[in-house]
């Protein structure tokens, strides 16, 4: 991908490139609250529920904040600690996949019956279609939604960060409802009106959430004394950056 023409020094002298090379306290918490939110997502996105008449999956309660702390990381952090990241939101999530699946495979106690086997099975079962769905859509969609931000902070010498969060994820949440619901739903009648529900309900939930953006964001950067711009990053999404 070519790189933006925008030179480091035309960065203001308070927002040049801040040292990355520690994980922080704080960079851990973050993280934490990145795969957490993903992986509640997966779990209870199973169960459909009612918003103002709209049919969502459950999941979209705490999804979009998936996006807020990848939008965090990224903001505070580049590119290649995001990156990091969500690699390691994808592999946490493979993990519970498994043990789920493993849990599941296992005989029963004599006192589980069919029925406690069934219920199990469509709580947190899987099927080979959701499992790809699910991690092809996270993948494309967080690396759009970092790759955009990233860019953009570059472009914006680190100003309007509305800006830059709301556009990251409208491109993010996007790829992620068209993948995932084409995917899943393939064949459905109003498979389009599906796809821009999910969408700009997502991207909603970002623009209500700014001002806490805002806030997570202007505190990591007063405590962790960082404030990335990714001038010479490598966007490849499987590139291993040394130093982080």
């Amino acid at each position: 991908m070519k790189q933006l023409e925008v030179s480091e020094a035309a960065a203001p002298r308070s927002q040049q490139i801040g040292a990355v090379g520690t994980l922080s306290p704080a960079f851990v918490v973050v993280t934490g609250a990145f795969i957490a939110c993903l992986i509640v997502a997966n779990i209870i996105a199973v169960k459909l529920v009612s918003i103002g008449g709209l049919i969502l999956p459950a999941a979209v309660i705490v999804f979009p904040l998936s996006y807020l702390f990848g939008d965090v990381l990224t903001e505070v952090y580049g590119f290649a600690r995001a990156r990091l990241v969500i690699w390691l939101g994808f592999a946490c999530n493979a993990l519970v996949v498994l043990a789920i699946l493993a849990a599941g495979a296992l005989p029963g106690a004599p006192f589980w019956t069919g029925g406690d086997q069934a219920a199990y099975d469509r709580i947190l079962g899987f099927t080979p279609r959701l499992l790809l769905a699910s991690f092809l859509a996270y993948l494309i969609g967080e690396f759009v939604n970092s790759y955009v931000l990233a860019r953009l902070k570059v472009a914006t010498r680190g100003r309007l960060l509305w800006l830059r969060t709301i556009s990251s994820t409208l491109a993010g949440e996007g790829l992620d409802s068209l993948v995932f619901i084409t995917i899943v739903f393939y064949g459905t009648p109003d498979l389009g009106t599906i796809i821009v529900t999910q969408w700009l309900f997502k991207s909603a939930y970002e623009v209500i959430a700014t001002p806490l953006t805002y806030l997570i964001v202007g505190w990591l950067k007063r405590v962790e004394g960082v404030d990335h711009f990714d001038y010479h990053t490598d966007f490849n999404p499987v590139a291993v950056q040394k130093g982080l």
